[in-house]
């Protein structure tokens, strides 16, 4: 029973951190797009500064954000072998196969900048659902 509910612990530690990486990719991604709209109507070389440097830091959260989602897998599949439980790894796996498809490759468009933004808050909500069923174990 200790063992169970330990994977329950660290699979819901690596949601946690997966979370923290999310909203803060979320929160660059929102200020890139602020900063993306005063770029456009006229903001000059500062703003095009400040948006590109959100949108790196935005870059380097979400390959974080892509690290820790791939531990959080991991400890959900050490939950799935120990309870057999029916959360669907799979599926969150191809989730985040397809969420990081291409994200970065086009960030200069103020459209893909909101489609991120957009994509992280899903992703957000799907490791909240997870890590609520799995708060519902312990």
């Amino acid at each position: 029973m200790q063992n169970k509910r330990q994977e329950i612990y660290e699979a819901i530690n690596a949601a946690d951190n997966a979370l923290s990486h999310l909203h803060a990719a979320k929160n660059c991604l929102g200020s890139a797009g602020n900063w993306g709209v005063v770029d456009m109507i006229g903001g000059g070389f500062f703003s095009t500064l400040m948006k590109r440097s959100k949108m790196s830091n935005a870059e380097q959260e979400l390959e974080s954000a892509r690290s820790a989602l791939q531990h959080f897998a991991k400890e959900l599949k050490d939950v799935n072998s120990i309870l057999n439980i029916n959360i669907r790894v799979g599926d969150f796996l191809s989730f985040a196969d397809y969420f990081f498809d291409g994200i970065i490759a086009d960030w200069m468009v103020q459209k893909k900048i909101n489609e991120a933004k957009s994509q992280v808050m899903e992703a957000i909500g799907k490791v909240n659902q997870i890590r609520s069923q799995l708060q519902n174990l312990l």
